[in-house]
């Protein structure tokens, strides 16, 4: 898009991004990966029922459009969530109310935002920002991006082609989830140093590796602050990269699906 003098003008959505402690939300030039304001951040109902989680983003997306100075209602809102989702129905409920199961969450955000809306899962948000703005441009092959949080989400790609719903933090290990182990939260929770805590990821990454054969990892979320103290110290076979949009990969990632889902209709 243009002005009347062939200056390149931004093209915006918004993007929500939806964990299990907090709804973080930003108005973003998809062009190129920028936040136009600052995001903004609300602390996740609890409990975090739909109906909870649904008046919380709308609350909070009608703020962040007006930081902008308002949004013309055809602008898309992408929502990433901690589920599987199926043609806008979500199907678990990982880190969130078990009432998000089978619920129909596009169409209870679009009777509340009154915009048009698309609803993925918050890994798979995070991963098209990272493949497109961040440390997998230009990545050929199969690449894995994990969000490493309150759980452990994870994205597919072969080729930049986002393979999705992949949910390698509910994959078993020593019995349980893996994320109750390498979820960033399960360090503190745990009193881990940051070396005994790079060991269980290593653990969960080695798994993934025997399943996938990745040619690259992308490590997302808080922790991607920190690569220093983690990174070295993890044997995987793959090259492992930090994400480089950090937090605001899920809400870059969800304005970009969003904006692309309008595009095609």
């Amino acid at each position: 898009m243009t002005d009347g003098e062939g200056a390149p003008q931004p093209t915006l959505a918004v993007g929500v991004d939806v964990g299990g402690s907090g709804i973080k939300v930003g108005v973003v030039d998809v062009a190129t990966g920028q936040l136009a304001a600052p995001r903004r951040r609300v602390v996740t109902p609890m409990p975090s029922t739909p109906q909870a989680i649904v008046k919380a983003i709308a609350r909070t997306v009608r703020l962040a459009t007006q930081d902008v100075g308002g949004l013309a209602p055809e602008v898309p809102v992408g929502i990433g969530v901690p589920c599987v989702v199926i043609a806008g129905v979500t199907k678990t409920a990982a880190n969130i109310d078990a009432s998000w199961i089978d619920f129909d969450a596009e169409a209870a955000l679009r009777s509340a935002l009154k915009r048009p809306i698309v609803v993925l899962n918050d890994a798979d948000a995070a991963g098209l920002a990272e493949m497109r703005f961040g440390a997998g441009v230009g990545e050929p092959g199969v690449v894995i991006v994990l969000t490493l949080g309150t759980g452990v989400g994870s994205g597919l790609f072969n080729d930049g082609v986002l393979v999705p719903n992949l949910e390698l933090g509910h994959m078993e290990i020593r019995g349980r989830d893996a994320e109750r182990r390498s979820a960033a939260v399960a360090r503190t929770r745990r009193g881990l140093s940051w070396k005994a805590w790079a060991n269980d990821l290593d653990e969960h990454l080695h798994a993934i590796d025997k399943l996938f054969w990745p040619n690259l990892m992308i490590l997302g979320g808080g922790v991607s602050k920190s690569p220093e103290r983690f990174i070295p110290r993890l044997t995987v076979r793959p090259r492992v990269l930090p994400a480089t949009l950090r937090n605001d990969a899920g809400i870059v990632g969800a304005a970009m699906a969003a904006t692309e889902r309008t595009l095609l209709t």
